[in-house]
């Protein structure tokens, strides 16, 4: 019996990466949604100050570079100035030397957690942030329905596009156990539980080799496990106790493959949309699999989504946590806020949706 299940899980994994596949083909066009504050606006520049945070060591990064460079200089700007990420820093003194340059946007070229250290520095002020997606999930480049396999044109719309605010949100991770603390920012969806499980032990050999179908290896071996206990606060509200094996927090929901993992979640609704998975078995993952795949509309108990402000989150025994697919550590604590309307990016003129 427990072959039988095994096989069945493996055989649900391996159908949602082939469907994940095939839908950024078939469903690209059902994923534009409207916004709460639809309209983006022209910057308004003739001259800009140009700022690129760029990982150097990114696939493309020398082709983005002298685009850059060239649409600049075709512009009659001044030339843009780069500052290069390294393993010791992956972007915060190099954000904030872009800031003290005086730069009116800020091109990040690189990752997700790139973008992310860019974000943290960046939100609260009016400096626009434009994306050159050249890392493997490019998760909020998704969400702003930029085209991937497009260096150039994400280019001109880092340059010369419009721009709009969107919410940010920030982490608090406590480990009582270690003393230990952080907050984070991220854009897309933070997690505590499996997924973050998954996050850590994906193969990086095998996401350079097949970006990110990598996860679904990873996800195979951490399907089996039990659920923990934990208590959940929204608003600061009465706890309530569940037994989960993750908890998203969701600032939008589109993810690799097409999926739109939370299709209620909006990037400028100055929400957050929660959702507790608290499967007991592989049947339980194959139904939240088909309910999200399939977009059915009636109530999993195993998948249960709320929408809040502010989460918190506490737990007896320290769990793994991510950020926008970044591992953040174990916690026995994590406290979510989102910042509404704190991040103005570039966008395509005229572009709607989250």
């Amino acid at each position: 019996m427990r072959d039988w299940m095994l096989y069945l899980v493996i055989a649900g994994v391996l159908a949602f990466a082939v469907s994940s596949w095939w839908g950024v083909r078939k469903l690209k066009a059902r994923h534009t949604r409207s916004a709460v504050w639809e309209e983006t606006h022209s910057p308004g520049l003739g001259q800009q100050k140009v700022a690129v945070v760029m990982n150097p060591i990114k696939s493309r990064s020398d082709e983005a570079r002298t685009m850059i460079e060239s649409a600049c200089s075709a512009a009659g700007w001044v030339p843009p100035r780069f500052f290069d990420t390294t393993a010791e820093d992956p972007g915060f003194s190099q954000a904030r030397a872009a800031v003290e340059y005086g730069a009116d946007v800020v091109l990040v070229g690189g990752g997700d957690g790139t973008v992310r250290v860019v974000a943290d520095i960046l939100a609260g002020t009016d400096i626009a942030m434009g994306l050159i997606p050249l890392g493997t999930g490019n998760l909020l480049a998704r969400n702003i329905h930029l085209d991937l396999g497009d260096l150039h044109g994400s280019v001109q719309t880092a340059l010369f596009g419009h721009q709009r605010f969107i919410d940010t949100a920030r982490m608090q991770v406590e480990n009582s156990r270690t003393k230990e603390s952080a907050e984070h920012t991220f854009l897309v969806i933070a997690g505590i539980g499996m997924d973050a499980e998954v996050v850590g032990d994906t193969n990086d050999g095998l996401k350079k080799a097949v970006g990110w179908l990598a996860y679904t290896e990873a996800g195979v071996r951490h399907l089996p496990g039990r659920r923990k206990k934990v208590s959940i606060s929204l608003d600061d509200q009465p706890e309530q106790s569940r037994k989960i094996r993750s908890v998203l927090f969701a600032n939008c929901g589109l993810i690799p493959g097409g999926i739109d993992f939370i299709p209620q979640a909006m990037i400028d609704d100055g929400m957050l949309d929660v959702v507790v998975m608290s499967p007991r078995s592989a049947i339980g993952w194959l139904a939240m699999y088909w309910k999200i795949v399939l977009k059915h509309k009636r109530n999993l108990p195993v998948m249960t989504y709320y929408r809040s402000g502010k989460i918190t989150i506490r737990c007896a025994e320290p769990m793994p946590t991510q950020v926008d697919g970044d591992p953040t550590g174990p916690a026995t604590k994590v406290t979510v806020q989102v910042a509404p309307g704190s991040l103005l990016v570039r966008v395509e003129d005229g572009t709607e949706g989250d």
